[in-house]
């Protein structure tokens, strides 16, 4: 396996708090929050009434009309941002698309439409499905409309590893660049807003009635979301023939599946450190180089306590050194989609040197006992960052970022 370097060349964004990076950019430095009351269904059966919805979104801005409403939202996402992030390469169509491949994670992919089907079917009868949904259904559909709307031929892949899949969904990419099997890949990963994942987390007890608050002593939950994060990765080959702007390099990525409990994270965090600690081997790094850590962060009281113990395990005191910060308090958790916008938050970090607040904070939590940058936007020297993201199942990943010199 080749050690080029593999770079970051391209972002593409859509989420609650702005679509394209610069919007995004500006409000997540701000402390937006995204999070409003759900307007999408009726929330009048459920305990919670927020989430974090892209309301503003308008696919006619960024695709013919013929093809929008041949799209689900999942694809309408994730084509918008994967044409954001390749136009933000400068790659204006002079590709070898068979050289070019795509690569998209999600948790929950089509599942509004199952939504629909389901139904469909308790009002009328299962004769009354609707058989386009049943066609549109197959998560692999998404990524498949990436590579049709751009006549990549290079292979799609479909990842589904929970809330974890959009590191996955960069690493694996990363993996094929090094070995040549690809000159440019699209990787990140989107979800749109389900019905199924809101009552399943209300089920579960783990929504907060209105604001994330990571960290924070009186956290009550996470926040359900939506988006989408694409990235353009290359080989550095590849982007310096081209001139290529180059907002980071993707250093290595560490996986572990801790196996413990099906929602639950480890009690001691065995999953997260293992991750951590493969991608800084990997890497080749040892603790004093990493300058932030873009957490997991979800609100919950468990996974905000197990990600402070992991991050101490990992880097003993240097960890009370190493400003944290959780950005899913602006947006809420976008599940599948978390990672990869994390990312492209983590790449625009790196590219403009500052560090993207915690909001909500208001109370030290003495099991939360780091610096979590709360409330306001830090400029400070970033070079190499760690983003966690864990997921259900035990499925832990952790993502390196560089500044290229």
């Amino acid at each position: 396996m080749t050690q080029e370097p593999i770079v970051i060349t391209g972002l593409g964004i859509v989420s609650p708090i702005g679509i394209g990076k610069d919007t995004f950019w500006r409000n997540l430095i701000d402390g937006k929050n995204g999070i409003s009351g759900i307007s999408s269904f009726d929330t009048s059966p459920y305990p919670t009434h927020y989430g974090g919805e892209v309301k503003d979104f308008d696919p006619d801005q960024f695709l013919p009309g013929d093809k929008v409403n041949n799209l689900t939202r999942a694809s309408q996402f994730v084509v918008v941002a994967s044409k954001m992030a390749l136009e933000d390469a400068g790659l204006n169509g002079n590709l070898n698309p068979e050289r070019v491949g795509v690569c998209i994670g999600s948790t929950n992919g089509n599942s509004p439409l199952m939504v629909k089907m389901a139904k469909q079917w308790i009002e009328k009868g299962p004769q009354a499905i609707d058989r386009q949904l049943i066609k549109e259904y197959p998560h692999i559909r998404i990524p498949a409309d990436v590579a049709d709307e751009f006549g990549f031929k290079g292979g799609i892949s479909l990842i589904t590893t929970a809330c974890a899949a959009g590191n996955y969904a960069i690493g694996y990419p990363t993996d094929l660049l090094r070995i040549g099997r690809a000159d440019v890949m699209l990787a990140g990963s989107v979800e749109p807003f389900s019905q199924s994942a809101f009552t399943g987390f209300n089920r579960l007890m783990a929504v907060a009635p209105k604001i994330c608050q990571p960290f924070d002593k009186n956290r009550k939950g996470m926040i359900i979301s939506e988006g989408a994060g694409m990235l353009v990765l290359e080989t550095l080959t590849h982007a310096k023939k081209r001139g290529a702007q180059i907002y980071a390099e993707i250093a290595s990525y560490g996986l572990a599946c801790d196996a413990y409990h099906m929602t639950a994270p480890h009690t001691e965090g065995k999953g997260a450190i293992r991750a951590i600690e493969a991608a800084l081997k990997s890497a080749r790094l040892a603790i004093d180089d990493i300058d932030y850590i873009n957490a997991h962060g979800t609100g919950t009281p468990a996974n905000d306590k197990v990600e402070t113990l992991a991050i101490k395990k990992v880097f003993g005191e240097r960890a009370k050194k190493i400003p944290i910060s959780s950005i899913k308090s602006m947006l809420g958790h976008t599940l599948g989609a978390a990672s990869s916008i994390e990312a492209v938050a983590s790449a625009l970090v790196i590219k403009n040197q500052i560090i993207p607040p915690t909001i909500n904070y208001f109370e030290a939590d003495p099991e939360c006992d780091l610096d979590y940058v709360p409330n306001v936007a830090r400029e400070q020297k970033v070079n190499i960052i760690v983003s966690n993201s864990f997921a259900f199942g035990g499925n832990c990943s952790a993502l390196i970022l560089k500044k290229f010199n």
